[in-house]
């Protein structure tokens, strides 16, 4: 475990392209619907202000909102049967806004494709950033930016039978996701006639996984071969990943095989039960993770982490036992005071520090901004600086692990390898950076506070998580 102690001092759319469809869209949906509709912008362009259906949702969001102010509608002058009835609306109005924002992603990337190739943008990178920026106009991960988007280009290109039942709120937005998952290898003629069967099959009356292995029965009976080759290209995605859960806990996951997560977990539930007849007594589950645990990194117990743990944590909470403040393990989760000097004092000898230094800011706040440097590219001292300091990639709403430091100002402009002008980014981020449209500056050097402005005018910003 390594310490780190803190003192006080695209989804690309040339499939949507290649389409060939315009969408019939209202004339007052025209074409700055999707970019107007962006309420997670710090400023919206003056066009979208101009714009008749975003006018007409923001002035339903602000009825919606009063409603929720008031802590009940109508309170006690209706009865309970009235209630059911508008949860039961609220619930199809949200399937139908879910349809709507489907028509508006697949219009605005048909726009954005072809103003891209006006551009003249490589061939190769048509619908590179699209995705990125439905992202950020729905507060959500590029990748999930990517999925909503081919969901969409499907349901909205070739599914209007299933379209029209989530507008209709017939459907939810999680059932339509599922089954449009379930017809995405077949090609586009296969997945229309399935579209229509699908509608005869009444939907509405199933749960979302009876609806999904009702598309999926139908898919495969349509194409086996397709469904075969879908199978191969799944395990060769195979892979494992991180993510934190609540209470200082993770979720490591392995997407495999199916054959061989049955006999992974097989193993385990067999190691449990020879310890359990020997009588230990932890639980089964608690010897099954202690088991992988071992088994995957070669120790003789769980406990006996050796790999190096990024943790940032005061410089009090380390020295002083009564020190509360908690401790951070770097982009994952905060740990209790208490728990944290626990670990280090079972790491013993494994264990080794490095000083990280933070400034107060303008705002009451703290930024790192320097670090031991013992231990034209940003490298080793600066490298664990910036990693530290942003934790995660700095793309407003990603989430996802850092894999380059970024240039905010191009070093191929003059900008300087330093920690005030690198940013820690996915190396999606850092790609499509570099798209044209595409801008990135700090706006406030106190805070490190960054601001993304994308081809559409639209403007996000992000700072760097505030030091434990």
């Amino acid at each position: 475990m390594s310490v780190v102690s803190s003192t006080v001092s695209g989804m690309s759319t040339a499939a949507v392209m290649e389409a060939g469809e315009e969408i019939d869209l209202p004339d007052a949906a025209a074409p700055h619907a999707a970019a107007a509709a962006d309420a997670a912008t710090d400023d919206a362009p003056a066009a979208a202000a101009a714009d008749d259906v975003t006018v007409r949702l923001d002035e339903t969001l602000d009825w919606l909102h009063s409603l929720v102010s008031v802590r009940g509608v109508d309170a006690g002058l209706v009865g309970d049967a009235a209630r059911i009835d508008r949860i039961a609306v609220c619930e199809r109005l949200q399937a139908s806004l879910e349809a709507v924002k489907a028509v508006e992603m697949v219009a605005f990337a048909q726009s954005q494709s072809a103003e891209q190739m006006r551009l003249g943008v490589h061939p190769g990178k048509i619908g590179s950033g699209i995705a990125d920026q439905i992202a950020l106009a729905c507060k959500v991960s590029p990748s999930e930016g990517s999925r909503r988007l081919h969901v969409a280009r499907d349901l909205v290109l070739d599914m209007p039978h299933l379209l029209d039942l989530l507008a209709t709120g017939e459907i939810g937005g999680w059932t339509t996701r599922l089954i449009v998952g379930q017809l995405s290898h077949l090609d586009r003629a296969t997945r229309s006639r399935l579209d229509a069967e699908l509608a005869g099959k009444d939907l509405g009356s199933m749960g979302a996984r009876q609806a999904e292995t009702t598309a999926k029965r139908l898919a495969y009976q349509a194409d086996p071969v397709a469904a075969t080759e879908r199978a191969r290209k799944a395990r060769k995605d195979r892979r494992v990943t991180l993510r934190p859960a609540p209470d200082t806990m993770s979720l490591l996951t392995g997407l495999l095989p199916v054959e061989q997560g049955v006999a992974c977990y097989a193993a385990l539930d067999a190691a449990a039960k020879t310890a359990k007849a020997a009588g230990d007594t932890r639980s089964r589950g608690q010897i099954m993770a202690d088991t992988l645990v071992a088994r995957l990194t070669g120790q003789e117990k769980a406990e006996d982490t050796g790999f190096e743990v990024g943790v940032i944590m005061p410089l009090g909470t380390l020295l002083d036992p009564n020190d509360p403040r908690p401790a951070e393990i770097i982009g994952q989760d905060l740990l209790p005071a208490d728990l944290i000097r626990q670990l280090i004092k079972d790491a013993e000898a494994r264990c080794w520090w490095r000083r990280l230094f933070t400034r107060p800011t303008g705002d009451g706040g703290h930024l790192i901004v320097d670090a031991d440097k013992r231990r034209r590219q940003f490298s080793s001292w600066l490298a664990h600086l910036i990693r530290g300091r942003d934790k995660i990639c700095r793309d407003p709403f990603c989430g996802a692990p850092i894999r380059h430091l970024d240039h905010i100002h191009r070093h191929a402009d003059g900008g300087a390898a330093t920690a005030e002008n690198g940013r820690g980014v996915c190396e999606r981020g850092n790609y499509i950076r570099e798209l044209p449209g595409w801008t990135v500056q700090t706006i406030d050097t106190d805070t490190h506070t960054v601001e993304i402005t994308t081809p559409t005018g639209h403007h996000y910003r992000s700072r760097p998580p505030q030091p434990p």
